[in-house]
């Protein structure tokens, strides 16, 4: 699909929800608001989502769904994340739970699959175990084969949608050695079996998503047939860590949408509140403040974008990317909502005004980001665990080797660039020390000098440059992160990767590969993005941001720069324009009393 064809049916989904502030819209914050306060799980806004289609994009074309490109139902999921990531959560669990048959389901499988879900089929993903966690090899559902199928035995806990899901798809053991090969995945009908032998545990009351259902299911010897097993028998392990791969990437989308909203609600307060004699908007302080936030939330899209269009591109590295975005998205997201807080003071802890309850909802919701699919720690840890891996890599790569990393890059990051069929089966569960994002960075960096000596502005040419000097002080910290691995390694020995201080540098990376996605959309979309993009003042205050992971107090922007993100950031507010180099119109008023 095309930029413009995205664009326009993003645009055509805001139109059919109507503005968020309007109570007569389709999807309106009040309703949202009276959802989670009831916490009741909203079976109105899903069905008003499913009979749009947005669930359709998400499903493969040859099996009667319509996804073709990731992106596509990713920005979707992203639009009604912006009203209600609770929905959004909602629909994206039957995605997620739909995964492993993707992967590994036989045409039959899938069609059947498909034809389902497109018929209101709700489903869950049941991976997680009340006393393992994300420990899943040590996790204790049992499949034990009997002629003409399976049984099931065992409990699944804190997995959404459980309670109401037609289909659960659960991962259960099949050998009794368990490893990599004892684990199958099945789907569990309930609606095929005798009634009352599939248990509900509980609804847990939750304190953000406080309308998703979040429960479990026990079964004691529950019958399944044998055409329920999806993929091969002992595929299990390997279908739940390439859906999770999926999964960390896509739920991304929740974390932009709800901070999105947060942005655009303190920027309501922001434009029309006055203290002091002034806007808070033209506070120096308060302007650097949003100016940083907004810069955040470019930096997550930048990340994000470039390991969605990875699934497709480049599955050979989906371990490496889906981790990146699972940690360091949700952390620096959370920053952000920490910084727009302190700019709404009191204002915050009014429950029952519509924004500002609004703004409490997208705080809590935040949060589940977070360790929902995997927490930080597990993605820190994938990272750590490859570390010296893609760290050495980086230091003795080849010119051809170099030079096919600089192509897939410029797929990965320029959205005009045509993708090929997804196939999430060619996922790895490791990346064999291969990170194009960060293999590719000299390259772009070269092409952001370019692009510098292009400008006519003299104001925008000195600009790139500084941020291509702040790219190359990047780079530099790649080579400090490998001699400190290497030292570690040879102080600790074999258990080095996992070393408290082996997750800081894996922290460290992330950050790296966070600015390097940054330069990569500037230099490679640029006829692509919305319009104004790249504006290299806020390219400058994105790559501050990530200097600021390593020199805390250390600034590359001045006044000068700050004021113009600021404007940027106006301009989007006041156009009602997604905060996103996609340039997609948002329904969005702002008709309140500060």
């Amino acid at each position: 699909m095309t930029v413009d064809d995205l664009v326009a049916l993003a645009e055509g989904l805001e139109d059919h929800l109507g503005d968020p502030h309007d109570a007569g819209a389709r999807m309106p914050f009040s309703k949202v608001l009276a959802f989670d306060e009831r916490e009741e799980f909203p079976y109105e806004l899903t069905d008003l989502l499913q009979a749009w289609g947005v669930h359709e994009y998400c499903l493969p074309e040859r099996w009667g769904g319509r996804a073709g490109d990731v992106e596509v139902g990713f920005n979707l999921v992203r639009l009604v994340a912006r009203r209600d990531p609770t929905t959004a959560t909602a629909l994206m669990i039957t995605n997620v739970a739909f995964m492993p048959h993707w992967i590994a389901a036989g045409d039959e499988q899938g069609r059947a699959a498909v034809h389902g879900i497109r018929h209101g089929v709700r489903m869950s993903w049941g991976l997680s175990e009340r006393r393992h966690g994300s420990d899943v090899l040590a996790n204790e559902m049992r499949a034990e084969r009997v002629p003409g199928g399976w049984r099931l035995t065992g409990e699944k806990y804190l997995i959404g949608n459980a309670t109401i899901a037609d289909v659960v798809s659960v991962q259960a053991r099949t050998a009794e050695r368990g490893g990599p090969g004892g684990w199958s995945v099945f789907a569990l009908d309930r609606r095929r079996c005798p009634a009352g032998t599939v248990a509900a545990l509980p609804n847990e009351r939750l304190h953000g998503l406080r309308a998703l259902d979040m429960s479990g299911i026990r079964v004691d010897g529950v019958f399944v047939p044998e055409d329920a097993l999806v993929g091969a028998e002992g595929q299990g392990l390997e279908l739940a860590l390439k859906s999770a791969q999926v999964a960390r990437v896509v739920i991304g989308s929740i974390a932009l949408g709800a901070v999105d909203t947060a942005l655009r609600l303190t920027m309501d307060f922001a434009a029309r509140r006055e203290i002091f004699g002034q806007r808070v908007a033209d506070i120096p302080y308060s302007r650097r403040q949003l100016a940083e936030c907004f810069a955040d939330l470019m930096v997550a899209d930048a990340v994000c974008g470039g390991a969605v269009r990875a699934l497709q591109s480049n599955p050979a590295q989906a371990s490496v990317y889906s981790s990146v975005v699972k940690y360091f998205v949700p952390t620096l997201l959370e920053r952000t909502m920490g910084q727009l807080s302190v700019l709404l003071g009191a204002r915050l802890y009014l429950r029952d005004h519509p924004h500002f309850g609004v703004y409490q909802k997208m705080l809590r919701d935040l949060a589940a980001v977070s360790f929902v699919d995997g927490n930080t720690v597990v993605n820190l840890k994938n990272i750590a665990a490859q570390l010296d891996g893609l760290l050495g890599t980086a230091r003795d790569v080849g010119d051809g080797l170099r030079a096919e990393a600089v192509e897939r890059v410029g797929v990965m990051f320029g959205l005009d660039a045509e993708l090929p069929v997804w196939r999430p089966e060619r996922q790895l569960l490791v990346s064999r020390g291969r990170d194009d994002v960060l293999l590719a960075l000299p390259d772009a960096l070269e092409r952001l000098r370019d692009l510098a000596e292009r400008q006519r502005d003299g104001r925008d040419r000195a600009l790139f440059h500084r941020a291509a000097e702040t790219g190359d002080r990047l780079l530099k910290e790649f080579d400090r992160l490998l001699g400190e691995t290497a030292r570690l390694k040879e102080d600790v020995g074999r258990g080095y990767a996992a070393t408290a201080e082996q997750f800081r540098l894996a922290e460290q990376y992330c950050a790296l590969h966070a600015g390097a996605a940054a330069i990569h959309l500037a230099v490679r979309s640029q006829g692509a993005l919305g319009e104004g993009f790249p504006d290299p003042a806020v390219l400058l205050l994105c790559l501050e941001r990530v200097w600021r992971q390593f020199r805390p107090t250390e600034t590359v922007t001045d006044a000068a720069v700050v004021d113009r993100v600021a404007g940027v950031l106006s301009g989007l507010h006041e156009e009602g324009r997604l905060f996103s180099h996609w340039p997609v119109r948002v329904r969005a008023s702002a008709d309140w009393t500060a």
